[in-house]
């Protein structure tokens, strides 16, 4: 028979998820109001601006945050595509119970071709919100700062003291912040990782990713003295047998195949892939083009090695190089994220039985998978710290992430918001809590 106090405490609870839904629309303005800083990385110019929101949304719930800025000698690579200060903000309520971090990376990809709704500016449209990092992620913010709020207005008790990390360079950076966090020993309990999708997945780990900027260097005359023998060196038409190269070993590394467990609406293996990602050079039509920078990008299964992918990828630039006498070329690693092993644990089953009561799954609808996209958590586990991570978010195949017209709905938010408030009340599933179970 459960006691008064255990009564009171589902009551709480009970209230807590009825005012998640009533006060959804003050979530909704939040994520407008984040989605108007521009974050995109490259360059990631917008981090300061949006630390200085979140100190403002945090406040109110009694948290005191501190800046943690990554050092330019970590990150710079000259000509490369970052600049600003690579600003990270830990936001933390300390009481003395058990910590849990709860992880967010703030940057979003740059704005690319195709939007008909302007991505700096929430479009709401009945149930669905349009905006850059809507899904990916900063809905999710959004998503903890309302179910904080409800504890805070109904007088939920936490089983955890929450630390929230707002992160840098996730996006493709050289050196993403919780990296830096992780090995300054900064992190602090278990950690739950929003840059996952709104499916009942359990998460098996996913691949690492590497950008590489090659630089290819003509000489630059008169184009009118081009056709001069020795007069100039035209980077374009040098570049062409350099893509060649790279779009011949494209298929090469696509044919491999990774043991990792493929997403249920996979349609075979999950395998490695080579993208030629962005071009860029030349400057006018009375010049002979002196340089071309090309941005290759290689996702790796865990079974490979980055020295061995990067080593072929340079051999292939080296093929096409050789075909123009004068022509030079450097390579820079300008971005890379490790592959992220098997993040499983302890808390997995709860944190399971908390986004069911937030979506609606039931325990048969889990499955374990993996995925070729990236995560910057594979450098926390290198660092020692949190091998298991905990995984959820707003990602769904539709929501049209890293492309025009990203979206959520308030009705995912919502559920988020459930699931992360019954995952930090300290009454839900409390048998489920390893924390319990170790007293």
């Amino acid at each position: 028979m459960a006691t008064l106090l255990e009564e009171t405490s589902e009551l709480r609870l009970s209230t807590a998820m009825a005012a998640i839904e009533r006060n959804v629309e003050a979530a909704v303005g939040q994520l407008g109001r984040m989605i108007e800083i521009d974050t995109s990385f490259p360059p990631g110019e917008g981090y300061e601006a949006f630390a200085d929101l979140m100190e403002e949304l945090f406040a109110p719930l009694g948290f005191e945050s501190r800046r943690v800025t990554v050092p330019e000698e970590l990150w710079r690579v000259d000509g490369g595509p970052a600049w600003g200060p690579r600003t990270n903000l830990v936001a933390e309520r300390e009481t003395g119970k058990p910590v849990c971090g709860l992880y967010y990376h703030v940057d979003t990809v740059p704005v690319s071709p195709g939007w008909t709704r302007n991505p700096l500016a929430l479009t709401v449209e009945g149930d669905d919100l349009f905006g850059l990092g809507a899904a990916d992620m900063k809905g999710t913010i959004a998503a903890t700062l309302l179910a904080l709020a409800a504890a805070r207005e109904c007088g939920v008790e936490l089983l955890y003291d929450p630390m929230l990390l707002l992160c840098t360079d996730e996006e493709g950076g050289l050196y993403p912040g919780i990296r830096y966090l992780a090995e300054q020993r900064m992190l602090k309990g278990h950690i739950l990782n929003f840059n996952g999708s709104a499916a009942p997945r359990v998460w098996a780990g996913c691949f690492g990713i590497f950008n590489l900027q090659v630089t290819i260097r003509g000489h630059v005359v008169h184009a009118g003295e081009g056709n001069r023998t020795g007069a100039g060196i035209n980077a374009i038409e040098g570049a062409l047998p350099v893509l060649n190269a790279l779009a011949a070993l494209k298929p090469v590394v696509a044919s491999r195949e990774s043991k990792l467990a493929p997403p249920p609406h996979a349609s075979g293996p999950l395998r490695p892939q080579l993208n030629l990602s962005a071009i860029a050079g030349g400057t006018a039509g009375g010049q002979v083009p002196a340089e071309v920078k090309l941005l290759v990008s290689r996702r790796y299964a865990p079974e490979e090695r980055y020295e061995d992918a990067r080593g072929e990828i340079e051999a292939a630039i080296r093929t096409g190089v050789e075909q123009t006498p004068g022509l030079g070329v450097s390579v820079d690693l300008v971005g890379h994220l490790v592959p992220t092993s098997d993040p499983d644990g302890p808390h997995w089953p709860r944190w399971q039985k908390a986004l069911s009561l937030g979506f609606g799954y039931k325990p048969e609808d889990f499955r374990k998978w993996g995925a070729a996209s990236c995560s910057d958590f594979g450098y926390v586990q290198q660092a020692g710290f949190a091998q298991e991570v905990l995984l959820g978010g707003l990602g769904r195949p539709e929501s049209c992430i890293h492309s025009p017209e990203e979206h959520t709905t308030k009705q995912d938010i919502i559920a988020l918001a459930k699931s992360i408030l019954a995952y930090l009340a300290r009454d839900f599933a409390s048998d489920l809590a390893p924390e319990n179970q170790n007293h």
